[in-house]
């Protein structure tokens, strides 16, 4: 069974998103590098973090990522489920590696596989 581990919201200014959920809900931001990614610390106890990011192509403004041990295996099952695969095998180094999918109604859905861990 996956489970969520990782939203985005994506928007036209980024960093004013980033001062909005601070503002609102306490969270603590981190941009990640030089990358116009914004980490979002959400909390302690259960829940999940999440980031902001600049819109990206496929138009959707919130993006949920669950976790598999398995990538190339819950790939092949969203595309026997009826899924569309946008992003099969995309690697980020010190995280893990990524695809995403749209789900049958157009949501994309992040899947992502771990690094292993040493």
């Amino acid at each position: 069974m996956s489970r969520p581990v990782h939203f985005e919201i994506h928007g036209e200014d980024p960093v004013a998103a980033t001062e909005f959920y601070a503002a609102v809900f306490g969270w603590k931001v981190e941009q990640w590098g030089d990358q116009p990614y914004w980490l979002y610390t959400t909390g302690e106890g259960p829940g999940i973090d999440g980031a902001a990011a600049p819109s990206q192509e496929h138009g959707q403004k919130v993006v949920l990522t669950m976790e598999t041990d398995d990538l190339a295996e819950a790939v092949a099952k969203a595309r026997a489920a009826g899924g569309t695969v946008l992003l099969e095998n995309a690697p980020i180094p010190g995280v893990g590696t990524l695809a995403q999918v749209l789900d049958p109604n157009g949501v994309l859905v992040g899947i992502m596989q771990p690094e292993p861990s040493e």
